[in-house]
C-alpha cells in the first residue's frame, strides 16, 4: 500500500506544475504590465540600482527644469503686477485703500489659522500615500532629489 502512494505522488506534482504558454500571456497582458509589473510594488524589485538611479535623476532633472523655467516666469508676472499697481497707484491712476486692505488680510489669516486645524482627510491620504512610496523606492526618491537640484541649478 505505501508503495503504491510513493509512485502516485511524482504524477500528482507533475500535474500541479503545468508549462506556461508565454506568448500566450503576452497576448493577454497590456503592454504597461509588461513595462511596469504586474503588481505595484516597490521598483526595486523591477530594475537595478543604476537604473532606478538614472531614472530618478531624469525625471527629476526634467521636473526641476520646468520648475525653475514656470517658477521666473510666474515670480516676473506677479513682480511686474505689482510694479505696475504701485506706478498706477503713484501716478493717481488708481486709488487703494489700505486700511481696506489691511483689514481683508487680516479677515482672512483669521480665517485660514481656524481652517488650518481641520486638513482634508485626502490630503492626509496622499501625504502618506507619498510617504510609503518614497520608503519603499529610495533609491529612485534619491536620485529624484539629486536630478530635482541639477534641473534647479541648470
Amino acid at each position: 500500500m505505501a508503495e503504491q502512494q510513493q509512485s502516485r505522488a511524482p504524477d500528482v506534482e507533475d500535474e500541479a506544475n503545468e508549462m506556461l504558454d508565454l506568448t500566450a500571456c503576452v497576448r493577454t497582458q497590456q503592454w504597461w504590465s509588461t513595462v511596469f509589473g504586474r503588481s505595484s510594488g516597490p521598483i526595486a524589485h523591477k530594475h537595478s540600482v543604476t537604473t532606478q538611479i538614472l531614472m530618478g535623476g531624469a525625471a527629476g532633472w526634467c521636473v526641476g527644469y520646468l520648475f525653475q523655467r514656470v517658477g521666473k516666469i510666474t515670480a516676473t508676472a506677479v513682480g511686474g503686477g505689482f510694479l505696475l499697481l504701485q506706478i498706477a497707484n503713484h501716478s493717481g491712476y488708481v486709488q487703494v485703500d489700505w486700511k481696506k486692505v489691511e483689514k481683508d488680510v487680516n479677515k482672512a489669516k483669521r480665517h485660514l489659522k481656524k481652517n488650518t486645524s481641520k486638513a482634508a482627510p485626502e490630503i492626509n491620504t496622499f501625504i502618506e500615500e507619498a510617504t510609503e512610496f518614497v520608503k519603499k523606492n529610495i533609491v529612485v526618491s534619491s536620485g529624484f532629489i539629486g536630478g530635482f537640484l541639477l534641473g534647479l541649478a541648470s
